[in-house]
């Protein structure tokens, strides 16, 4: 059992969350978009979220700044964090370019706009939860999207909604955080992606 607890940590670990949500809107959008695009936007958007902060990692490990990968010290969550925050702005910037990719283009803001508030906090040496951050984030742009598209999506919001609880339990199970850490880290995850996306339905 508690192998499958662990399991949580990294399933759901905080990298995969961009690109998961990216696949998702894809698989759901009633926007018409060719296939090669699809895929050349997916293919940019996993190289820059996922393989070159993998990349930036292991070359903070070699300089000594970092000792894992679950980046457990504070100070050791500083250099990645404001890094992928760059990242983001380059995926805002030069990949998620034009009305058609507006709902995604308000997806990654909320990432942007959850990462400055961990950063922040993180200044002042308070620790949030990551992995809180990426599923809550992930589970509350799936219900904004299924609201605004109209589109039933309840076994994968209530997969989402059962994962947000497994990851909880495995950081819980690996004394990665404490339950006010959990919490912090669901909240900020979530509370941006509900307003950006419910903001630009209204506007819409």
């Amino acid at each position: 059992m508690k192998w499958f607890i662990k399991l949580a940590s990294y399933l759901f670990h905080p990298l995969w969350m961009p690109f998961f949500g990216t696949v998702i809107y894809f698989r759901i959008s009633p926007r018409f978009l060719p296939e090669p695009i699809i895929k050349a936007k997916l293919l940019a958007i996993a190289i820059l979220t996922i393989f070159i902060p993998i990349v930036f990692y292991f070359l903070l490990k070699n300089l000594g700044l970092v000792k894992s990968l679950q980046l457990a010290n504070v100070k050791e969550r500083r250099l990645p964090m404001l890094f992928f925050c760059l990242i983001l702005l380059t995926v805002l910037n030069f990949i998620l370019v034009g009305e058609e990719y507006a709902t995604l283009w308000y997806f990654f803001t909320g990432i942007l706009y959850t990462s400055i508030i961990a950063f922040t906090l993180n200044i002042f040496k308070y620790k949030v939860s990551l992995h809180m951050m990426g599923v809550a984030g992930l589970t509350a742009f799936i219900i904004c999207i299924s609201f605004i598209y109209g589109t039933n999506l309840t076994y994968v919001i209530a997969f989402l909604l059962f994962s947000i609880g497994w990851t909880a339990s495995s950081r819980i199970q690996e004394k990665a955080h404490s339950s006010s850490e959990l919490i912090t880290g669901l909240c900020i995850g979530a509370l941006p992606q509900l307003s950006l996306l419910l903001f630009q339905h209204i506007i819409l």
